[in-house]
Protein backbone atom coordinates (compact mmCIF):
# COMPACT_ATOMS: atom_id res chain seq x y z
CA UNK A 1 0.00 0.00 0.00
CA UNK A 2 1.17 3.28 -1.21
CA UNK A 3 0.06 6.20 1.19
CA UNK A 4 1.05 10.41 0.59
CA UNK A 5 0.78 13.12 3.04
CA UNK A 6 0.51 16.34 1.15
CA UNK A 7 1.98 19.30 3.11
CA UNK A 8 0.04 22.29 4.72
CA UNK A 9 -2.08 23.41 1.63
CA UNK A 10 -1.37 27.43 1.31
CA UNK A 11 -4.37 29.10 0.11
CA UNK A 12 -5.33 29.18 -3.55
CA UNK A 13 -1.81 28.71 -4.40
CA UNK A 14 -1.53 25.26 -2.28
CA UNK A 15 -5.20 24.39 -3.71
CA UNK A 16 -4.22 25.28 -7.68
CA UNK A 17 -0.69 23.62 -6.90
CA UNK A 18 -2.78 20.19 -5.66
CA UNK A 19 -4.64 20.21 -8.52
CA UNK A 20 -2.08 20.55 -11.10
CA UNK A 21 0.08 17.81 -9.92
CA UNK A 22 -1.55 15.24 -7.53
CA UNK A 23 -4.06 13.40 -10.57
CA UNK A 24 -1.08 12.76 -12.08
CA UNK A 25 1.45 12.01 -9.07
CA UNK A 26 -1.77 9.58 -8.00
CA UNK A 27 -1.94 7.32 -11.16
CA UNK A 28 2.23 7.61 -11.86
CA UNK A 29 2.85 6.16 -8.46
CA UNK A 30 -0.31 3.93 -7.70
CA UNK A 31 -1.10 6.09 -4.75
CA UNK A 32 -3.79 4.28 -2.85
CA UNK A 33 -4.53 6.67 -0.24
CA UNK A 34 -3.97 11.14 -0.43
CA UNK A 35 -3.93 12.47 3.24
CA UNK A 36 -3.36 16.60 3.64
CA UNK A 37 -2.80 19.40 6.12
CA UNK A 38 -6.20 21.13 5.29
CA UNK A 39 -5.57 23.83 8.55
CA UNK A 40 -4.10 26.72 5.98
CA UNK A 41 -6.41 25.75 3.06
CA UNK A 42 -9.09 29.03 2.56
CA UNK A 43 -6.66 32.22 2.75
CA UNK A 44 -4.55 30.74 5.14
CA UNK A 45 -7.50 30.07 7.78
CA UNK A 46 -9.07 27.18 8.09
CA UNK A 47 -11.09 25.01 5.32
CA UNK A 48 -14.27 25.65 4.08
CA UNK A 49 -16.45 22.85 2.97
CA UNK A 50 -16.60 24.56 -0.65
CA UNK A 51 -12.18 24.18 -1.02
CA UNK A 52 -12.24 21.05 0.66
CA UNK A 53 -14.70 18.92 -1.68
CA UNK A 54 -12.55 21.16 -4.51
CA UNK A 55 -9.22 18.99 -3.15
CA UNK A 56 -11.38 15.64 -3.11
CA UNK A 57 -12.35 16.50 -6.77
CA UNK A 58 -8.51 16.79 -7.13
CA UNK A 59 -7.64 13.44 -5.44
CA UNK A 60 -7.33 14.25 -2.25
CA UNK A 61 -8.60 11.45 0.48
CA UNK A 62 -8.67 12.81 3.99
CA UNK A 63 -7.78 16.32 6.02
CA UNK A 64 -5.79 16.70 9.10
CA UNK A 65 -5.72 19.61 11.41
CA UNK A 66 -4.05 22.26 13.14
CA UNK A 67 -3.83 25.12 14.97
CA UNK A 68 -6.55 27.19 12.62
CA UNK A 69 -9.23 24.45 12.17
CA UNK A 70 -11.58 25.94 13.74
CA UNK A 71 -11.60 29.21 11.90
CA UNK A 72 -14.42 28.36 9.35
CA UNK A 73 -17.24 27.71 11.31
CA UNK A 74 -19.38 26.11 8.38
CA UNK A 75 -16.62 23.52 8.74
CA UNK A 76 -17.29 21.94 12.46
CA UNK A 77 -20.69 19.56 11.59
CA UNK A 78 -17.90 17.84 9.23
CA UNK A 79 -15.63 17.94 11.96
CA UNK A 80 -18.33 16.09 14.03
CA UNK A 81 -19.15 13.37 11.86
CA UNK A 82 -17.09 10.50 11.95
CA UNK A 83 -17.59 9.63 8.27
CA UNK A 84 -16.62 13.00 7.03
CA UNK A 85 -12.65 12.47 6.23
CA UNK A 86 -11.31 15.37 8.17
CA UNK A 87 -10.63 16.36 11.88
CA UNK A 88 -8.51 18.77 14.45
CA UNK A 89 -6.31 18.53 16.53
CA UNK A 90 -6.89 15.52 19.39
CA UNK A 91 -5.32 17.25 22.47
CA UNK A 92 -7.87 19.57 22.60
CA UNK A 93 -9.82 19.36 26.23
CA UNK A 94 -12.63 17.41 26.38
CA UNK A 95 -16.25 19.75 25.10
CA UNK A 96 -13.99 21.06 22.15
CA UNK A 97 -15.84 20.98 18.84
CA UNK A 98 -15.13 18.18 16.65
CA UNK A 99 -13.36 14.24 16.56
CA UNK A 100 -9.03 14.22 16.72
CA UNK A 101 -8.90 11.01 15.40
CA UNK A 102 -11.28 9.08 12.16
CA UNK A 103 -11.00 5.68 10.43
CA UNK A 104 -11.13 6.16 6.55
CA UNK A 105 -11.83 3.28 4.43
CA UNK A 106 -9.66 2.44 1.34
CA UNK A 107 -9.40 -0.46 -1.48
CA UNK A 108 -6.79 -2.04 1.19
CA UNK A 109 -8.26 -1.62 4.11
CA UNK A 110 -9.32 0.87 6.74
CA UNK A 111 -6.59 3.39 7.96
CA UNK A 112 -6.72 5.51 11.45
CA UNK A 113 -5.48 9.24 11.34
CA UNK A 114 -4.81 10.88 13.97
CA UNK A 115 -4.21 14.70 14.69
CA UNK A 116 -2.07 16.16 17.49
CA UNK A 117 -0.94 19.77 18.02
CA UNK A 118 2.55 20.49 19.47
CA UNK A 119 2.30 22.27 22.73
CA UNK A 120 3.91 25.76 21.36
CA UNK A 121 2.39 26.93 18.35
CA UNK A 122 2.86 30.49 17.30
CA UNK A 123 0.02 32.90 18.17
CA UNK A 124 -1.77 30.35 19.66
CA UNK A 125 0.96 29.24 22.02
CA UNK A 126 -1.27 30.04 25.27
CA UNK A 127 -4.27 28.13 23.66
CA UNK A 128 -5.03 24.80 26.43
CA UNK A 129 -4.25 21.74 25.13
CA UNK A 130 -3.03 18.42 26.62
CA UNK A 131 0.00 16.53 27.16
CA UNK A 132 0.27 14.96 23.18
CA UNK A 133 2.16 12.07 24.16
CA UNK A 134 -0.45 10.87 26.79
CA UNK A 135 -3.55 11.47 24.34
CA UNK A 136 -2.09 9.43 21.29
CA UNK A 137 -1.07 6.13 23.84
CA UNK A 138 -4.86 6.80 25.12
CA UNK A 139 -6.04 6.47 21.15
CA UNK A 140 -3.56 4.10 20.50
CA UNK A 141 -5.08 1.85 23.46
CA UNK A 142 -8.86 2.27 22.32
CA UNK A 143 -8.18 1.60 18.59
CA UNK A 144 -6.05 -1.41 19.25
CA UNK A 145 -8.25 -3.86 18.61
CA UNK A 146 -9.89 -2.40 15.68
CA UNK A 147 -8.85 -4.28 12.57
CA UNK A 148 -6.59 -1.19 10.74
CA UNK A 149 -3.92 -1.76 7.72
CA UNK A 150 -2.03 1.34 8.89
CA UNK A 151 -2.25 4.33 11.60
CA UNK A 152 -1.33 7.61 10.59
CA UNK A 153 -0.32 10.47 13.09
CA UNK A 154 0.62 14.33 12.09
CA UNK A 155 1.69 16.37 14.84
CA UNK A 156 1.01 20.21 14.05
CA UNK A 157 3.65 22.24 16.21
CA UNK A 158 6.28 24.22 16.17
CA UNK A 159 9.65 22.75 17.79
CA UNK A 160 11.69 20.41 15.92
CA UNK A 161 12.38 18.69 19.21
CA UNK A 162 8.82 17.83 20.06
CA UNK A 163 8.36 16.50 16.27
CA UNK A 164 11.20 14.47 16.50
CA UNK A 165 10.19 12.71 20.36
CA UNK A 166 7.23 12.12 19.06
CA UNK A 167 8.10 10.03 15.91
CA UNK A 168 10.61 8.10 17.89
CA UNK A 169 8.23 7.92 21.15
CA UNK A 170 5.71 6.05 18.50
CA UNK A 171 8.21 4.12 16.75
CA UNK A 172 7.01 0.61 15.74
CA UNK A 173 3.32 2.10 17.15
CA UNK A 174 2.49 3.77 14.04
CA UNK A 175 2.94 3.39 10.53
CA UNK A 176 3.63 7.47 9.92
CA UNK A 177 4.29 10.09 12.34
CA UNK A 178 5.35 13.51 10.77
CA UNK A 179 5.32 16.75 11.19
CA UNK A 180 3.67 20.16 9.45
CA UNK A 181 2.92 23.40 10.26
CA UNK A 182 6.57 24.86 9.36
CA UNK A 183 5.50 25.19 5.87
CA UNK A 184 9.52 24.47 5.18
CA UNK A 185 10.28 20.82 4.46
CA UNK A 186 12.99 18.87 6.75
CA UNK A 187 15.88 17.09 4.83
CA UNK A 188 15.32 14.32 6.91
CA UNK A 189 12.77 11.69 5.80
CA UNK A 190 13.52 8.40 6.78
CA UNK A 191 11.93 4.67 8.15
CA UNK A 192 12.85 4.80 12.18
CA UNK A 193 14.43 1.72 13.67
CA UNK A 194 10.72 0.36 14.71
CA UNK A 195 9.43 0.78 11.63
CA UNK A 196 7.77 3.89 11.91
CA UNK A 197 7.89 6.38 8.69
CA UNK A 198 8.98 9.84 10.08
CA UNK A 199 9.83 13.57 8.63
CA UNK A 200 10.15 16.17 11.36
CA UNK A 201 8.45 18.45 8.68
CA UNK A 202 6.41 18.13 5.37
CA UNK A 203 6.61 21.60 4.29
CA UNK A 204 4.08 22.96 2.03
CA UNK A 205 1.74 23.31 -1.46
CA UNK A 206 1.95 26.72 -2.95
CA UNK A 207 3.40 29.97 -3.69
CA UNK A 208 7.49 29.19 -3.68
CA UNK A 209 8.75 33.16 -3.37
CA UNK A 210 7.41 34.11 0.02
CA UNK A 211 7.42 33.67 3.30
CA UNK A 212 5.26 30.41 4.27
CA UNK A 213 3.07 32.07 1.83
CA UNK A 214 2.56 35.40 2.99
CA UNK A 215 4.52 38.06 0.30
CA UNK A 216 7.52 39.84 1.27
CA UNK A 217 6.64 42.96 1.08
CA UNK A 218 3.88 42.60 3.75
CA UNK A 219 6.37 40.65 5.91
CA UNK A 220 9.85 43.01 5.56
CA UNK A 221 8.31 46.02 6.83
CA UNK A 222 6.37 44.22 9.99
CA UNK A 223 9.90 42.76 11.08
CA UNK A 224 12.30 45.50 10.54
CA UNK A 225 10.22 48.22 11.68
CA UNK A 226 7.78 47.27 13.45
CA UNK A 227 4.15 47.96 11.37
CA UNK A 228 1.29 46.61 12.31
CA UNK A 229 -0.03 44.79 9.30
CA UNK A 230 -2.16 41.87 8.19
CA UNK A 231 -0.54 39.12 6.18
CA UNK A 232 -0.43 39.57 2.60
CA UNK A 233 -1.03 35.79 0.64
CA UNK A 234 1.04 35.27 -2.69
CA UNK A 235 -0.91 34.81 -5.36
CA UNK A 236 1.04 34.81 -8.51
CA UNK A 237 5.40 33.31 -8.96
CA UNK A 238 6.64 30.27 -8.76
CA UNK A 239 5.03 27.41 -6.80
CA UNK A 240 6.38 24.21 -4.59
CA UNK A 241 4.41 20.83 -3.87
CA UNK A 242 5.57 18.83 -0.66
CA UNK A 243 5.05 15.04 0.40
CA UNK A 244 5.25 12.11 2.01
CA UNK A 245 5.59 9.20 -0.07
CA UNK A 246 5.51 6.12 2.21
CA UNK A 247 5.14 2.00 0.97
CA UNK A 248 3.34 0.31 3.82
CA UNK A 249 3.33 -3.22 4.51
CA UNK A 250 0.21 -4.41 4.62
CA UNK A 251 0.76 -7.49 6.93
CA UNK A 252 2.48 -5.53 10.01
CA UNK A 253 0.98 -2.00 9.34
CA UNK A 254 4.44 -0.77 9.32
CA UNK A 255 6.62 1.31 6.64
CA UNK A 256 8.80 -0.58 4.14
CA UNK A 257 10.18 2.84 2.70
CA UNK A 258 9.88 6.94 2.87
CA UNK A 259 10.16 9.45 0.34
CA UNK A 260 10.20 13.02 0.52
CA UNK A 261 8.46 14.81 -2.73
CA UNK A 262 9.46 18.18 -3.78
CA UNK A 263 8.23 19.73 -7.18
CA UNK A 264 8.84 23.09 -8.13
CA UNK A 265 7.04 24.76 -10.67
CA UNK A 266 8.15 27.98 -12.54
CA UNK A 267 6.56 31.10 -12.92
Amino acid sequence: MNILYVGDIMAEMGISTVEMLLPGLRNGRDIHLVIAQGENVTAGKGMTPADMRRLQKAGVDFFTGGNHSFDQKDLYPLLADPSQPVIRPENYPIGTPGLGHKYTHTSRGDVLIISLLGQIVGKSSGTLTDNPLKVVDSVLEQEQDTPKIATVINFHGDFSSEKIVIGNYLDGRATIVLGDHWHVPTADARVLPGGTAHMTDVGMCGALDSSLGVTYDSIIPRWRDGIVNRNELATSGARQFNGLLVSVDEQTGLALSAEHIRTIIPA
